[in-house]
């Protein structure tokens, strides 16, 4: 997480307006910070005391993104924990993933199962939906054996959708493909070109034979600006709704803060449904439920 808190606030506002931007209605979807609905984090430590460090340390983002930090965080350790909070809070009952979060849903699935089993049916034990198309595999600019990814250092290996036109033709001419000029779709031989052929089609809606044969002509350098012309067109709208939020933060802001309230309404019934099944309500009408009542007259 970044310690800036000026761009931690800027990012939390890009975030909320490129959501907006990309079409997500307030009015029908819940969008607020996490942060600001404090039943995620009471949440995540008793789910943490239902699963196991080995467990947890088997997970890929952990195991990939702790090969490039020297002290890792305990934060990224129990972060798929947290996760599991946030979708078990509201019922979800179907989570669309990429094939990378996999393991996180299971770990929710599994903790699920495990807190109804000790104290008996809460949670509801979420399916994943996973991406079956191009969007799915799309891959790092700069590595095309990786995944395209927001967490990757390099800027450059992902298109963001604030780019501007200039900053997305520069990204696609630093793409790294390989030594062949030839436009060719090969993912596991070529998976630098052909990372540009899919996200050429998915902008286009042709298939990858459609563009191969269309690109013939052409050689991966000149090929790139094309690439980069047709994202500029495709993002274009989406970009600028994106730039008009951003003009008006006291609209998102607000945007967030009446997401936390609806989300509370949600989740604090599931939270205290949970408390009330260990012992451990925060209600004062828990002194006189009568469960209670009875264990005081056993031990008097």
């Amino acid at each position: 997480m970044d310690k800036d808190p000026d761009m931690l606030e800027k990012s939390i506002l890009e975030a909320t307006a490129t959501l907006l931007a990309c079409g997500i209605d307030p009015e029908r979807s819940i969008l607020f910070l996490q942060s600001h609905v404090e039943t995620h984090s009471q949440l995540a430590w008793v789910l943490g005391t239902l699963t196991t460090m080995p467990r947890l340390a088997q997970l890929p983002q952990f195991k990939e993104k702790s090969k490039t930090i020297k002290e890792i965080p305990l934060g990224l350790y129990t972060y798929p924990v947290l996760q599991a909070a946030d979708i078990l809070l509201y019922n979800a009952t179907e989570v669309p993933i990429g094939e990378d979060n996999l393991q996180h849903i299971q770990l929710a699935q599994h903790l699920a199962r495990g807190f109804n089993r000790i104290y008996g049916p809460t949670f509801v034990v979420p399916k994943p939906i996973i991406e079956d198309g191009l969007s799915k595999r799309l891959r790092s600019l700069r590595k095309p054996e990786n995944k395209m990814s927001k967490s990757e250092l390099d800027p450059k290996s992902r298109i963001s959708l604030i780019d501007s036109p200039d900053e997305i033709i520069e990204k696609m001419r630093k793409a790294i493909t390989d030594f062949t000029s030839s436009v060719t779709y090969d993912i596991e031989n070529r998976p630098g070109v052909s990372n540009l052929i899919e996200i050429h089609s998915l902008c286009t809606g042709q298939t990858t034979d459609e563009i191969v044969e269309s690109m013939i002509h052409l050689d991966t350098g000149k090929y790139k600006i094309v690439v980069a012309e047709v994202l500029i067109e495709f993002l274009r709208p989406i970009r600028s709704k994106l730039l008009e939020y951003l003009q008006s933060p006291e609209e998102l802001i607000q945007i967030l803060t009446k997401g936390g309230e609806k989300a509370k309404l949600i989740s604090n019934p599931v939270w205290e449904s949970v408390c009330y099944k260990m012992g451990i309500s925060p209600r004062r009408q828990w002194y006189s439920l009568p469960r209670v009542e009875r264990k005081l007259k056993e031990m008097s």
